[in-house]
């Protein structure tokens, strides 16, 4: 089957539609599949839910899909660094279902894992637990959090064989894993895709069977805080 397209919208074609759910890799701009995104802009697909820790920043990343007014609910952990996702929060444009991290990492690879819900402590007594079921083990209470399974996952990775097997660099590993394996189909977009076989199978972090679609391509990978310090005299 072939997995290797030429461009980003290439990648999409025939997948998106309106109204569908998108989980997507990234923490704040590290390792967000920028290439996938603009390639949703394009589409002008819309009413989407999309799954990630956060919206990117103002006009990048996610960010873009919220200029467009292409996103009806964010499933996330952070709002920050993001003005216009707060505003169009604040005035009930955009609906928003709040996660603590670990939990919303945790749904996506549990939906990706065949595995309905699951019960952590994370959340109980808080407006994290209203409306969801409360189940007591040992003497604690925990709430039932349900898994996440996405009509598409976007993610990036660095490196990756034509068979879809995935290596991602250092912090940019981050929610990709978790994303990429819930989605009924994942498209990924990398840095280099390289020989079939000389990827070492111990380094591989997600296996092909979980990518559908790749695309390769060049990325601006832009900071989000630029923190420095002065140069110290000599």
């Amino acid at each position: 089957m072939k997995k290797v397209y030429g461009t980003a919208a290439e990648a999409l074609d025939g997948l998106v539609h309106d109204g569908m759910f998108i989980a997507a890799g990234g923490f704040g701009l590290c390792g967000i599949p920028e290439l996938l995104i603009d390639a949703l802009v394009e589409s002008k697909v819309k009413d989407l839910t999309i799954a990630s820790n956060n919206c990117g920043v103002d006009g990048f990343g996610l960010g873009k899909l919220l200029d467009t007014r292409q996103i009806k609910k964010m499933i996330s952990s952070y709002v920050g660094e993001n003005a216009e996702f707060m505003r169009q929060y604040l005035s009930g444009e955009l609906e928003l279902e709040f996660n603590p991290q670990g939990t919303l990492a945790e749904r996506m690879r549990a939906g990706g894992a065949g595995i309905p819900g699951f019960y952590t402590k994370t959340g109980v007594g808080t407006v994290i637990a209203e409306g969801k079921e409360v189940k007591n083990f040992d003497g604690q209470d925990y709430i039932l959090e349900r898994g996440i399974v996405a009509d598409l996952s976007i993610v990036k990775a660095w490196k990756a064989d034509d068979t879809g097997n995935l290596v991602f660099r250092k912090t940019a590993r981050n929610f990709n894993p978790p994303a990429a394996m819930c989605g009924k189909v994942c498209v990924a977009e990398v840095e280099e895709i390289v020989p079939r076989g000389s990827l070492d199978p111990d380094l591989i972090h997600l296996p092909g069977i979980y990518v559908h679609r790749i695309i390769q391509g060049s990325h601006e990978k832009r900071i989000e805080q630029r923190t420095t310090r002065k140069k110290e005299a000599v």
